[in-house]
């Protein structure tokens, strides 16, 4: 009976490990043959009904001016529509753009490159959720974001 004990344990692992949460996706950031992966900074279902918040999740990568910046997404992510939000200083200004909005299923990456002579702050990938909320001000349908990984540049001379 002793020798049973721990077969029992193992199984038991087995099955507690086979019930947890698939683990959340992950975007990869790569520039000037470097690579960063980074977990989402925030998580919703679709329905926006769980989230979960890590504070600790981003990815840093040096993006040299005139380099541009390749993201790849998983299918958890190129399965609903998403868009990349970026930052970056032009002539000493900070400008803020975003890509158009990819729908589901058309793209599971994208190359990001900022105007001539810019310098790349910040990348954020969002994954829009699968409802829709309205404008309080313009009574317009808006997507509500679901999801997001974020990349700061670092290293940012060239």
């Amino acid at each position: 009976m002793k020798r049973l004990v721990p077969l029992v344990l193992a199984g038991a692992g087995v099955l507690a490990s086979a019930c947890s949460a698939p683990p959340l996706p992950q975007v990869t950031f790569f520039a000037v043959n470097t690579t960063a992966v980074t977990g989402p900074s925030e998580y919703c279902d679709l329905r926006v009904d769980k989230c979960a918040v890590d504070p600790s999740a981003g990815a840093t990568l040096a993006v040299p001016p005139n380099k541009p910046l390749q993201i790849s997404v998983p299918t958890e992510v190129g399965d609903a529509a998403w868009q990349v939000v970026f930052k970056y200083k032009l002539n000493g200004q900070e400008q803020q753009e975003r890509s158009s909005v990819f729908a589901r299923g058309e793209r599971l990456a994208y190359t990001l490159a900022v105007p001539a002579g810019g310098q790349l702050e910040t990348a954020e990938v969002q994954r829009y959720a699968g409802v829709m909320t309205l404008n309080p001000n313009t009574g317009e349908p808006q997507f509500v974001v679901g999801a997001s990984w974020v990349l700061s540049v670092a290293g940012q001379s060239g």
